[in-house]
């Protein structure tokens, strides 16, 4: 059923027999529990025990802590587990999506505008070398969607960009980077390709629409070149494929139609056989809403097995699940010829990593090697070169802008844009997380450096709150109060930076009646339009005549972007890897 010779596994004789007979020596209940990935919410020694122990499991992943911290959690992992354990991480952009001190290096659209497989390939590199230090041994990366809809926060400034052949090289380079580390894994995502509806799957159904011609020559090329170059895994994301199910298999009715990780037309008709993909495929999260609006839960677990995907996402309650899964496998509603494939994928992958070949003591580092791999000052220089040639002049309308100098525009006064707050908002300025402002205080006082005097405009709904806080009622006049003569306006300033600071979704102006956070006056005053978030502000501002995309607000990051600013237009070599003109006519203007 599996060829554990070939492509990605290339197994011996004696590796395939470690995998056959520890198929052979496991419980019911022990194989069912190499179906699992799951969360971690402490790390803990008993609790890891318990949940190893308890469930058998065949994967890990955490939750951000710092490296020591996750090192140890992984030594309690692979002690108490009787099968060596995949522990997974996020590093798509860098080794903090390993651990907190991990080193962010650079997210997909950054790299993708630097145009250079040679920094993709050091992201897959650094990034793992990361979190292989910590225990880590498989990585939930690349991102290889493609960013065809600039409405599409959940990869827009994930994904390489909006060229097929670009996310494809880049997510080879990537892999390839990922593989000169001994024993470690990728699992790119999100099959089959997310990127072309602008709604998030976390939260809604999620649509591929092209027709499998369409497909084969975007994103299957993407997957196809990534098999080609030794993929090991693949991460079934929850997307609807209407158009090229219907082609695969005609019969299924629209009410039937599934999403990728439930669906056997994708995952086994055309992965498997159609694009010869011989390795693992574990399911994105399942607490997602894309996969879980499609059925009862206790269906939906098989379903997934059964599709043809080998490991499952996440308990939602672990009693539960693991019981409906092993239910399912004594009724027969996963039969043993499916179970037997999925367990010699999983356990054939774990082999090629050599996992088998280590005492358990040996699956970790030991503590003494963080030190010399977390935070090297090699990573912090590949950020700051990736910082330098990133930085998109993606419109420049008014050509005699830059360079900008203090002779020129002496004062500069920095307009802070943020993003609408989520639910999340107010738990994570509880917990430390909130960041708001920092890269407009940055700027100010680099620019400050460079001998302009700089300073952060204050809206008439900051101005507001700070008489709510101060105990006064607020006077509602401050809401006009930037309906006042032009020349009143611009006096105080010679130039304004727009600073979106915006990391996820549009750009919230509060309430602003003729203020200074919305750019009207572009015409009054040279304006200089800077998002370090979301790289499609020009969505909303598109009066912006000098446009500029950073895609992170990083202290290397700002001081590239003013060192460009200063040396002028000429210095921006990036190019633009999405439509950052969003697809509007009036953004071009």
């Amino acid at each position: 059923m599996v060829n554990l010779k070939a492509n990605p596994y290339f197994l011996s004789d004696e590796d395939i027999k470690w995998v056959q007979d520890t198929i052979a020596g496991l419980s019911d209940e022990e194989k069912v529990g190499q179906l699992f990935f799951q969360l971690t919410s402490s790390p803990q020694e008993e609790y890891i025990k318990d949940l190893a122990e308890r469930y058998h499991l065949g994967g890990f992943r955490y939750n951000p802590m710092p490296g020591q911290m996750v090192q140890m959690q992984n030594r309690f992992i692979q002690q108490y587990s009787k099968v060596p354990a995949f522990i997974a991480c996020n590093t798509e952009a860098g080794g903090d999506g390993a651990c907190a001190d991990g080193t962010f290096i650079g997210s997909g659209v950054k790299i993708g505008a630097t145009d250079n497989l040679e920094y993709a390939n050091a992201l897959g590199r650094m990034s793992n070398e990361e979190a292989a230090v910590i225990g880590c041994n498989m990585a939930f990366s690349p991102v290889c969607d493609i960013a065809y809809n600039w409405e599409n926060t959940e990869v827009i400034g994930r994904a390489f960009g909006n060229n097929p052949e670009r996310v494809a090289n880049m997510s080879v380079e990537y892999l390839k980077g990922a593989h000169t580390i001994e024993g470690f894994a990728c699992a790119a995502k999100h099959y089959p390709g997310n990127g072309l509806d602008c709604r998030d799957a976390h939260l809604s159904n999620n649509v591929n629409n092209l027709s499998l011609d369409e497909w084969m020559a975007s994103y299957g090329l993407v997957y196809k070149k990534l098999i080609e170059n030794g993929l090991d895994a693949i991460m079934g994301g929850h997307i609807l494929m209407p158009k090229v199910v219907n082609e695969i298999n005609p019969s299924v009715e629209y009410d039937d139609m599934m999403p990728a990780t439930l669906s056997y037309d994708l995952m086994t008709t055309l992965l498997r056989d159609k694009l010869g993909f011989n390795g693992m495929v574990v399911t994105d999260a399942s607490h997602m809403v894309a996969m879980t609006n499609r059925m009862k839960r206790v269906d939906m677990l098989p379903l997934a097995i059964n599709a043809g995907c080998d490991m499952f996402l996440f308990f939602n309650d672990p009693d539960e699940d693991y019981t409906t899964m092993l239910n399912a496998y004594k009724n027969g509603i996963i039969s043993e010829e499916r179970m037997t494939e999925a367990l010699t994928r999983i356990l054939g992958l774990k082999a090629h990593m050599g996992l088998h070949k280590k005492a358990k003591e040996e699956l970790v580092p030991q503590p003494d090697a963080l030190a010399g791999v977390l935070g090297k000052e090699e990573y912090k220089e590949m950020q700051k070169a990736i910082s330098r040639d990133a930085i998109t002049l993606v419109k420049y309308k008014d050509k005699e802008v830059l360079p900008l100098t203090p002779e020129k525009y002496k004062r500069v006064m920095i307009v802070n844009v943020k993003g609408a707050e989520g639910p999340m908002a107010p738990l994570m300025k509880m917990m430390g997380y909130d960041n708001a402002g920092k890269a407009a205080a940055m700027l100010r006082d680099k620019l400050i450096a460079k001998g302009f005097d700089a300073f952060i405009y204050e809206s008439p709904l900051d101005k507001m709150k700070k008489m709510a806080e101060a105990g006064e009622k607020p006077s509602i006049n401050l809401y006009f109060a930037g309906k006042n003569a032009i020349a009143d306006f611009v006096k105080d300033m010679d130039l304004v930076i727009t600073l979106c600071d915006v990391s996820n979704g549009r750009p919230a102006f509060g309430m602003s009646k003729g203020g200074g956070e919305i750019p009207w006056y572009v015409f009054e005053i040279p304006v200089v339009v800077v998002a370090c978030g979301q790289p499609t502000m020009l969505a909303d501002i598109p009066m912006a005549r000098t446009y500029i995309n950073t895609y992170d607000g990083k202290e290397s990051t700002l001081d590239a972007l003013v060192d460009k600013l200063v040396a002028g237009a000429d210095s921006f070599t990036a190019i633009d890897p999405i439509d950052s003109f969003c697809g509007f006519y009036d953004t071009r203007l």
